[in-house]
């Protein structure tokens, strides 16, 4: 097999991934899971020299001043690289998702209709630092019978070129043609590559909303991605307090860049002065900073909490950062109101033990993900045993939330007769179709 080369135009580069993805489509569940296993043992054995040169991104990247929340995305530590090896794992423990019959109707005797799911096609995949993210999508590409081309970042550039090779060397391993999955490096190649609506089915956009946004602006390729990640927390009146202020630290500090870490806290007026006192004393010990209203700042300012005064637009910021906006509300309703004005769609939380209020926010508030007592972290396709994600989709069309095998799929339509014509079934002596749904196997 010819392997693309940066030397080729990006046309090429492209239309070899697609003939590498048409036949990675037919290979047999056992190929493509043995493909992942082969990848996992290529990364394991270039650990050393992939987290070698993740640290000299880190180091240039500092030097170049990269901002926290981007350096906590590029950044491989030992327990992460770890963890994208057991992702890769997991994914192999995960059923088929190609071949998945989703209807099976006979029409007329001997006229069968079948809906089969099967690939995109080719994934066209930008982002920003995030290394981790080259394995995740690309071996949810594999898995799923897909395409890729990959564009990182220039600030993890050494650490994707490094990851891409181990997994060229798994795939050669097992015989799939490596052209699956290509790596771009250049900021041209992403300009070029968001033209190219004849080669590449969907673009996949991850890092932040300016970044996502102009993506969005400058393709007619179909883009699924979130521009913004402003996730709330309403904490209900009935809300068990030292619960929710773990919910709140969680959510907030445990990886403060990430798209499902809290953004903004809404607090019932019945509950402040007990909650907001606690609250700010526990991430005021994790260094966040606090940016309330005028209530919720007279409070936390009186325990002595790190806040200040919330501007206007506070509310529709999202930091990525150890920053936290606060806001008093009345009741639900406003609460409400403010997540349907500020929310962008990606992850909102309630913390109550009232079970009616618990039900009706659940069921009122529109986002991709809607959770009760537990933290917006969760938000994540490999905690919701997807195996990873290739993005989270903000949009209301599926795939919405994180996109696991399934979004990376489609389906069609397969349809066998024996020598049937349309004209039998219309006109004054229409045959009418029987419309008998079989059993899905």
């Amino acid at each position: 097999m010819t392997v693309a080369t940066a030397s080729d135009s990006l046309a090429t580069r492209a239309r070899r991934t697609r003939t590498a993805a048409r036949l990675l489509a037919i290979q047999p569940l056992e190929a493509r899971n043995g493909a992942l296993g082969a990848i996992a043992e290529a990364l394991g054995a270039r650990k050393d020299t992939i987290l070698g040169a993740n640290a000299e991104d880190c180091r240039v990247a500092q030097e170049d001043g990269i901002s926290s929340a981007l350096y906590g995305r590029l950044k491989l530590t030992d327990s992460k690289y770890e963890g994208v090896i057991a992702g890769v794992r997991d994914l192999a423990q995960l059923p088929d998702p190609l071949g998945a019959m989703q209807i099976h109707r006979e029409l007329d005797d001997g006229l069968v209709l079948k809906r089969l799911t099967c690939p995109l096609g080719v994934l066209g995949v930008i982002f920003e630092a995030r290394p981790d993210a080259v394995v995740q999508i690309a071996t949810l590409a594999i898995k799923s019978g897909n395409g890729v081309i990959l564009k990182g970042g220039r600030e993890a550039v050494r650490a994707c070129t490094a990851l891409v090779a181990a997994i060229h060397q798994g795939l050669d391993q097992v015989g799939i043609d490596p052209n699956a999955v290509q790596l771009l490096t250049t900021r041209q190649e992403t300009l070029e590559l968001l033209h190219l609506d004849q080669d590449v089915d969907l673009i996949i956009p991850r890092g932040s909303n300016s970044f996502v946004r102009y993506v969005q602006d400058n393709t007619r390729i179909p883009v699924l991605g979130h521009a913004d990640g402003i996730c709330h927390l309403y904490v209900d009146r009935s809300a068990d307090i030292p619960q929710t202020v773990n919910l709140v630290v969680d959510a907030k500090t445990q990886y403060p860049s990430a798209c499902n870490a809290l953004e903004t806290v809404l607090v019932h007026r019945g509950v402040a002065a007990d909650f907001l006192p606690a609250m700010g004393k526990a991430l005021t010990d994790k260094g966040v900073e606090m940016r309330g209203d005028g209530m919720s700042l007279d409070i936390l300012q009186g325990a002595g909490a790190l806040a200040i005064a919330a501007t206007a637009e506070d509310w529709s910021t999202e930091y990525s950062d150890l920053v936290v906006s606060i806001r008093i509300v009345d009741h639900l309703d406003q609460a409400l109101a403010h997540i349907a004005e500020y929310g962008s769609g990606h992850t909102e939380a309630i913390a109550t033990q009232d079970q009616p209020t618990a039900d009706r926010f659940l069921a009122e508030v529109d986002a991709a993900g809607v959770v009760h007592n537990c933290s917006t972290r969760f938000s994540d396709g490999f905690r919701y045993g997807f195996g990873a994600e290739v993005g989270i989709s903000t949009s209301r069309l599926a795939p919405r939330g994180p996109g696991g095998l399934e979004g990376v799929g489609t389906y069609k339509y397969q349809l066998v007769g024996n020598g049937h014509i349309a004209a039998t079934y219309s006109g004054a002596d229409a045959k009418g179709f029987t419309h008998r749904d079989r059993p899905l196997t």
